[in-house]
């Protein structure tokens, strides 16, 4: 049996949303038809977009379904005008900092050496020429939690936009209470389907749609709905919202208490206390390659990652470590474990018994 501890990169499909889809699968289902079967895919696209909202807090209306989190960054950060800065955190994601990079002047803000956003930073790039200030929720490398509310309070006037991919179903997330403009959305980190995310905007906000040729999603998106995977995206984020808790907080602890106990010298990266997923352990072992650890893992029968999964290949090092401060030997040598609705405590204790071996066999320390 395989531990996944990736839930960062994708969530496993819960089952309740699989059962969901597979009742659409292979039946008809355009929710812009008149007959009957259109009408039912519009009636369980309209429950699906009512969990979405429910999930942030938003109204139903404030719900535009995208392709995933990439897109929904993308019709954010492109629909609201190619005139002006976009301020953005370094270690934001790369959806979002290579479109801020294609559509606009990118102002890059430094974070400290835990990967945390400070606010005065963030409002002290802001200026007359800002357009947008984009600043994600939870970073899902390191797991630091960014003081959104109290950016988008200080910067009134000018349109706020976050990535919560990483953030929703994991900590609360209230669109209100944020104060923001703009959120992005991912059904697959939550255990739905890939292929299908939301961007919620705010009433009153106007974007310019990326895709056109159609009234679908209010004029704001168009093509026809993919009902299946929009429907394991509801049900996803029902069962998400109803289960944001401390458990995988305990499993965290868990692990890191006995990596501490068990691996000299091992080193978390990002926050170890205050705002920070409840899911999420960044951490390297020095004088071991991330890369050797991930494939003697994986070996093992142990899925984890080096980071974001959209970076996976690149021979290049984390750009969210290298902003934290770190050189690039160390920012090699990180390996996030994601936790998440299906991981139990025996996985923890099986990566426990595992990791401790292969981070001697990876520094080429001889077995006790």
């Amino acid at each position: 049996m395989r531990v996944y501890l990736d839930h960062n990169a994708t969530a496993p499909l819960r089952p309740d949303a699989r059962d969901a889809m597979l009742a659409f699968l292979g039946v008809p289902a355009n929710a812009s038809s008149a007959h009957r079967e259109g009408a039912r895919a519009r009636s369980a696209v309209e429950a699906a977009r009512a969990e979405v909202a429910a999930l942030v807090g938003a109204s139903p209306a404030e719900i535009v379904f995208t392709s995933g989190a990439t897109e929904a960054n993308n019709l954010a950060l492109r629909g609201a005008g190619r005139n002006g800065t976009i301020v953005a955190p370094a270690i934001e994601h790369a959806s979002v900092l290579e479109t801020a990079r294609a559509v606009g002047d990118l102002r890059l803000v430094p974070v400290d050496r835990n990967g945390r956003v400070v606010a005065d930073d963030v409002v002290a790039a802001v200026d007359a020429t800002t357009r947008v200030v984009s600043v994600g929720l939870a970073n899902g490398e390191v797991g630091s939690v960014a003081p959104v509310a109290e950016i988008a309070a200080a910067v009134r006037g000018t349109l706020v936009h976050s990535d919560a991919a990483q953030a929703a179903g994991r900590i609360p997330v209230d669109v209100g209470a944020l104060g923001v403009d703009l959120l992005s959305l991912s059904a697959h980190k939550l255990g739905g389907p890939a292929g299908v995310g939301a961007l919620y905007v705010r009433a009153g906000v106007t974007l310019t749609p990326e895709l056109t040729g159609g009234p679908q999603e209010r004029g704001r998106r168009a093509g026809t709905e993919n009902v299946l995977a929009i429907v394991g995206f509801g049900v996803a984020a029902r069962l998400a919202r109803e289960e944001v808790s401390t458990r995988t907080t305990a499993l965290v602890d868990r692990l890191w208490a006995g990596l501490r106990a068990r691996v000299p010298g091992v080193v978390r990266n990002g926050p170890t206390d205050g705002a920070r997923l409840p899911n999420t352990l960044n951490v390297r072992f020095p004088g071991a390659s991330g890369e050797s650890l991930l494939v003697l893992l994986d070996l093992a029968g142990i899925a984890v990652s080096l980071g974001s999964a959209c970076a996976a290949g690149s021979a290049e090092p984390s750009h969210v470590l290298l902003a934290m401060g770190q050189d690039r030997a160390a920012a090699r040598s990180g390996i996030r474990l994601s936790l998440g609705w299906s991981t139990t405590a025996d996985d923890v204790d099986r990566v426990l018994d595992v990791l401790p071996h292969l981070v001697a066999q990876a520094r080429g320390e001889r077995a006790a």
